[in-house]
């Protein structure tokens, strides 16, 4: 039910990803205007990225798509993407649409303007390629979450039956079973949806054989292949594995074996993701691998854990919970040192952690881990009782054998200690004597000593496992509760570690706010404003739709504004007027009239004069009839 939850949440808020590398700068830069135009267009990413075949869409003054050349590294660095231009460029104002892919696997895009000799209109139906596919991005979010879960429990689950060496594995050959195969399926998936998660677009193109060819070549793309051979060796080994005694100490060679494949199968994560790029790459791989196999010992583990406690008895509890105890400290303490190296390494400032969603997702992932470390102690507090009866009983057996031993019985009828060894005669036969005693009716035989000792010690050896026994059920069932709640926190904290993986980082965020005036078109050049005038004109024009308005450059100064009408079925439609002002409250100036003309089939102008930063109130006025007509507000940031 939880997993299903998560899974749930997970497609239906599924968003673009964000990667770890952030545009730093354009060539020309983005919104300006050049008297000769350039030769090519240049940009530069705080990280290294890998171009794609469409990762250039250039689109002249008339909004047509200008003829480039083939994309491609400048000056031979990987941080770099340089696409030509044709030898001739009419004079206006150029879109270019760009879409690579991060050396942490995911896909970065944007678009900016620059202009030839002066500024001109551009239109909001300007094909910039495809946006991010919601389907593809939740399936492939979905299935990297899975991946993640799989690995954990395969790793666990290993590490258990080897280290902890419970004496009846049984319990945990199903969920073994399962995680192997439901990695390897993930695996496939995220093999399958690589060039439509990089391309944006839907999950069908994951069957265009030569999208499947540029996969097969990419970094991402042998990184999930060599986890398939990964895997492959994994089941060798298992099949192995299976055929070992139980319980047996495992030997150096196998424990050599599964630590390999362990880290084999973490650095398929390591080597496709954050830890990939950006600074310190080694120190950050290795912290990586770390960080991942520790958190499948101990979240793998505890599922391993939990399946046990249903089977074994409570005199296997108390060999095996205890040296699980011990694991799962040293992969906290693993995991806590490793966590706090990266969390810098991916802030890279105290600021980052409130003011970036990279930061903010952190905090949670801390949350979570804190109330996951509480679980866990409040669990070695059960283990620990699990543990002191077993001491308990051993030192008990222990004097019982010393009493034993230090106990020497003698025969009947022997002399005491000291006295004569001959024994007095009475005139009667000694074996007549024995026999009228033994002989007489209603005199039981008197038992020994040792008898009644022996008797005694049984009686209250019964009665103290009787008395375990209760205790133990109680104390397997309090670990078993707490344990599970260690379990399903824990798959909280992966859904987290899932989605922090397609977050940008804080450090890359800032690098790119200071090095870079804007890497992309600003989020307000853009504005959607639907309108409803709350009727129809009785014509064929409708008084529902929206006018989406392109405000270019968005900065402070000069800029274009161009608005196109939209009725309620989507389609382009004419109306008699739209009127546009703007408005700074703050700074009580406004409105300005953005004066827009007709100019066939959309409104424009050039010559916007916005004199301060701000945000400034955008009022949008649409008539669609001589009676009909209706003001909308937004709000757009003006930068510097």
């Amino acid at each position: 039910m939880l997993l299903g939850t998560l899974l749930v949440l997970l497609l239906g808020g599924a968003t673009p990803a964000s990667a770890h590398a952030a545009l730093r700068s354009t060539d020309p830069d983005d919104g300006s205007v050049v008297q000769r135009a350039p030769r090519n267009v240049t940009l530069t990413f705080t990280e290294s990225v890998g171009l794609l075949d469409d990762s250039f869409r250039v689109f002249g003054p008339d909004q047509r798509r200008v003829h480039t050349g083939e994309a491609r590294h400048a000056d031979g660095r990987s941080d770099t993407a340089r696409v030509g231009l044709p030898g001739k460029l009419a004079r206006g104002t150029y879109t270019v649409a760009w879409r690579v892919v991060s050396a942490d696997s995911h896909p970065v895009s944007g678009a900016f303007t620059f202009s030839v000799g002066e500024r001109s209109a551009t239109s909001a139906q300007i094909d910039t390629g495809p946006a991010e596919d919601p389907l593809t991005d939740g399936l492939h979010d979905a299935a990297r979450y899975l991946a993640y879960l799989a690995a954990a429990l395969l790793v666990g689950t290993v590490a258990f039956a080897l280290l902890c060496r419970p004496a009846d594995t049984s319990p945990l050959r199903r969920p073994l079973v399962a995680a192997w195969w439901t990695l390897l399926g993930s695996t496939v998936v995220l093999l399958l949806l690589r060039a439509p998660y990089e391309t944006g677009e839907g999950p069908a193109a994951a069957f265009d054989v030569s999208a499947v060819e540029r996969t097969l070549t990419s970094g991402p793309g042998l990184a999930l292949l060599a986890r398939l051979a990964v895997l492959l060796l994994t089941a060798v080994f298992l099949l192995r594995l299976a055929k070992r005694e139980e319980p047996r100490q495992p030997t150096p060679a196998v424990l050599v074996a599964g630590t390999t494949l362990a880290v084999a199968l973490a650095l398929t994560w390591a080597a496709a993701e954050h830890a990939s790029a950006g600074i310190q790459v080694p120190l950050a791989m290795t912290s990586s691998v770390l960080h991942l196999v520790a958190t499948g010992v101990w979240l793998g583990g505890l599922v391993a854990l939990l399946l046990t406690i249903r089977r074994a008895s409570g005199e296997a509890l108390r060999e095996v919970v205890p040296r699980f105890s011990r694991i799962a400290f040293v992969s906290v303490t693993v995991l806590a040192v490793t966590g706090l190296y990266q969390s810098w390494r991916g802030l890279g400032s105290l600021d980052a952690l409130t003011g970036t969603s990279y930061g903010r997702l952190l905090l949670a992932k801390l949350a979570a881990v804190t109330v996951l470390v509480l679980a866990a102690g409040y669990s070695r507090r059960w283990t620990a009782r699990l543990a002191i009866p077993a001491a308990a009983a051993r030192t008990a057996a222990a004097t019982r054998t010393a009493a034993v031993r230090e106990r020497v019985p003698q025969p009947v009828g022997a002399p005491a200690p000291g006295e004569d060894g001959e024994p007095e005669n009475t005139g009667e036969p000694e074996n007549t004597r024995a026999s009228e005693n033994q002989g007489e009716p209603g005199m039981p035989d008197e038992p020994d000593e040792s008898s009644a000792s022996a008797s005694t010690s049984a009686s209250t050896s019964a009665t103290t496992s009787a008395s375990e026994g209760g205790d133990a059920d109680a104390e397997r069932r309090g670990l078993r509760r707490s344990v599970l709640v260690e379990v399903a926190v824990a798959a909280v904290v992966l859904l987290i570690t899932t989605l922090l993986t397609t977050t940008l980082p804080g450090r890359a965020q800032a690098e790119a706010a200071q090095q870079a005036p804007a890497g992309a078109l600003p989020p307000t050049t853009l504005i959607s404003v639907p309108f409803d005038t709350g009727g129809s004109t009785g014509t064929t024009l409708s008084g529902r739709g929206k006018v989406e308005v392109t405000l270019d450059p968005a900065r402070v100064g000069e800029n274009g504004v161009q608005a196109v009408v939209f009725g309620g079925d989507t389609g382009l439609i004419v109306v008699p007027e739209v009127r546009i002002t703007f408005t700074l409250p703050s700074r009580k100036i406004g409105p300005i009239d953005a004066e827009l003309t007709d100019v066939g089939g959309y409104w424009s102008t050039n010559s916007v004069n916005l004199p301060l930063a701000g945000n400034w109130t955008m009022k949008t006025t649409v008539r669609v009839s001589d009676v009909d007509q209706v003001t909308v507000s937004k709000q757009v940031r003006i930068v510097p």
